[in-house]
């Protein structure tokens, strides 16, 4: 069964500020200040077995029109076809009322997840590569 498992995640990265590293010198007592505030990018992703699926910038708010546009076609382009089960976390967007009608009208089988559990999701691992990737890039920018 775990070959038929697409797994799903949504991530928040942060491009220069809290996540990424900076070393900077000051006189003692000198107050630091941001001249950039910082910056990131939200993506949504998914993999199988069978290899990676579509990864998306998120615009907006996640909302089920992510999993509209992107699962079904991840699953085709992973040829899982209907036979898959679909993983995704507990998180309160992915629970309401309308994700939730979405799944069963497109009749997906859906894998149980205990809330607070984002070391059990393999996809944690592709996301700590590409956050990695990223620092080691140095963006300027969001769009870079």
């Amino acid at each position: 069964m775990r070959n038929r498992i697409l797994w799903s995640d949504g991530i928040k990265i942060e491009l220069f500020g809290l996540n990424a590293k900076r070393l900077i010198w000051r006189k003692p007592g000198t107050i630091p200040t941001m001249k950039h505030r910082g910056g990131s990018i939200m993506l949504w992703g998914c993999f199988s077995e069978a290899g990676n699926g579509r990864l998306i910038r998120i615009e907006g708010k996640m909302n089920r029109e992510i999993l509209d546009e992107n699962l079904l076609q991840s699953a085709q382009d992973l040829r899982l076809v209907r036979r898959f089960t679909f993983q995704q976390d507990n998180n309160p967007k992915h629970t309401t009322r309308t994700t939730q009608e979405w799944l069963l009208e497109k009749s997906l089988n859906v894998l149980e997840w205990p809330s607070q559990s984002p070391y059990l999701n393999p996809i944690e691992h592709l996301w700590r590569d590409l956050k990695i990737a990223v620092q080691q890039c140095s963006p300027s920018n969001d769009r870079a």
